[in-house]
């Protein structure tokens, strides 16, 4: 039962929600409640796992493969965790950041609805099911997108939904080849399975086809064109989620698929994907510091970081792993924050351009601490969250002798430093600039609703600095049940499958 509460939490949230759509209030304190327990449900579920070993629970009493399988193991059940904590923010920031006129459209039900779409993902044991999951959340996703749009808003939306379909269709056809030619879609059964035989051709061509459709979604190198011109035009609560959940799910699938059932394919493919996670990296930097709006800079910095994540899976050994589950875990909380920290920024200022922005160091220091906390974590400051995510994916790369790709995680990290200062520099520390008409820039007083959430991540971004050990272990943990997959084999399929 533990494992579909993260599930069913969202859905009732939502369902709540639609009845009581025209009480924006009421439907408010829905979205903040249903998150809340979510993310304690999630918590539980996390913990539960940890001590007790993968959960799995058989819908309708089927046993894998013939029936639908829920399967938490280490990683699902932390991502699950950290992604129902930043819905949970996510619903305490849009108190002021979206306005009611967009909660009678239902917005508060679509947050809930992505967040169930995302858990879903997370928790499914099923290929043909984590596709639905995808299509509930992109779903949900083009709605938010394109929820009270302007001509400029449509335009990113267009391409969010162009190449998103693009990825939904890709991943059809390699699920069902792969179904071709093995006759299940349970990733448990499929591991099995193909462990007893070579990989055949056609095996492998739709292992590529999935991986086009999961890199797509991750937004990694050459896939990630629709991202920085989509994610900008939303509002900053939406901005917010989609950068803390929507290309983690991409880049989830990778590792799930990479260490279950394509498992076979990992020396052909580790070339491959070493070299996409180190274009991935260098390019999402370069364009960052090409900008000179928060947004846009914070967006290129998604792709960048990706690829970080990318590179501790592509080693597939469990320090990288472990290296690539600590960074999802810290990446997502920093980057929400980021972009909680960016709608605060402009709200305070007018705008996010980074020439009409300046001294909120003096005019806002709570503001200003909390960007140094979260913005210099994913630079990589020593003693931040981002230290230890990037020592750990360094460490595994030397250990393995992949010398190009850590000079990358090294450079990258110097590069991004110095976005991070250009934003530090732009709005926190020089005189603000006039406005293009001339009319000045006034300072807004920020609401405790958008301050509250900033302060929670920014304090977890902290804690994972100072005794970041903890999940550091717990990541070793998961990847050693990533890297032998007869763990959630036996398992989903019993002791002797």
């Amino acid at each position: 039962m533990k494992v579909i509460l993260p599930i069913i939490i969202p859905l009732i949230g939502a369902l709540l929600s639609i009845a009581l759509v025209h009480k924006p209030m009421v439907s408010r304190w829905i979205g903040v409640l249903a998150s809340l327990a979510t993310l304690m449900a999630s918590a539980i579920l996390m913990v539960s796992v940890d001590t007790q070993g993968i959960h799995v629970l058989h819908s309708g009493g089927w046993q894998a493969p013939f029936g639908i399988s829920l399967v938490a193991d280490r990683l699902g059940a932390v991502m699950v965790a950290v992604s129902s904590l930043v819905a949970f923010c996510a619903s305490i920031y849009a108190f002021k950041d979206i306005p009611n006129q967009l909660v009678k459209k239902h917005f508060i039900a679509l947050v809930l609805f992505l967040l169930m779409g995302v858990n879903g993902a997370y928790l499914t044991g099923d290929l043909f099911n984590l596709y639905v999951w995808f299509e509930v959340l992109l779903s949900a996703s083009f709605v938010l997108l394109v929820l009270g749009s302007g001509h400029q808003q449509f335009k990113g939306s267009l391409k969010y939904v162009v190449l998103n379909l693009l990825g939904s269709t890709l991943f059809l056809i390699g699920a069902g080849l792969l179904y071709s030619k093995v006759g299940t879609l349970n990733m448990a059964d499929l591991a099995f399975k193909l462990s007893s035989h070579e990989q055949s051709d056609l095996v492998n061509s739709s292992g590529i086809l999935l991986l086009l459709a999961f890199g797509l979604k991750a937004g990694v190198f050459p896939l990630f064109f629709w991202l920085p011109s989509s994610y900008p035009t939303a509002p900053y609560t939406v901005s917010a989620l989609f950068a803390g959940l929507l290309t983690k799910v991409g880049i989830y699938a990778i590792i799930r698929s990479m260490t279950l059932f394509l498992s076979g394919a990992q020396d052909d493919l580790q070339t491959l994907l070493i070299t996409v996670a180190l274009l991935t990296m260098v390019l999402g930097v370069l364009g960052a510091v090409a900008q000179g709006h928060i947004r846009q800079i914070l967006s290129f910095h998604i792709i960048s970081q990706v690829g970080y994540i990318l590179a501790g899976v592509a080693l597939f050994t469990v320090a990288g792993l472990a290296g690539a589950i600590f960074y999802l875990v810290h990446h997502i909380i920093v980057k929400s924050n980021l972009f909680f920290i960016a709608g605060m920024i402009e709200r305070q200022r007018g705008s996010d351009d980074l020439y009409k922005t300046g001294r909120l160091r003096k005019m806002a220091p709570v503001l200003s601490v909390l960007f140094f906390i979260s913005g210099f974590s994913l630079a990589g400051l020593p003693l931040l969250s981002g230290f230890w995510a990037k020592l750990a994916v360094l460490k595994a790369g030397l250990e393995e002798g992949a010398w190009l790709l850590s000079a990358g995680v090294v450079l990258v990290g110097i590069i991004t430093l110095l976005s991070m200062l250009k934003i530090w520099i732009g709005s926190f520390w020089e005189g603000s600039r006039p406005s293009p008409t001339g009319d000045p820039i006034k300072a807004t007083p920020l609401p405790l609703s958008m301050v509250l959430p900033s302060i929670l991540l920014g304090a977890i971004t902290l804690g994972l600095g100072l005794v970041g050990g903890d999940l550091y272990s717990y990541s070793i943990r998961a990847a050693e049940d990533l890297i032998e997959p007869m763990t959630i084999i036996q398992a989903v399929l019993g002791e002797s499958p």
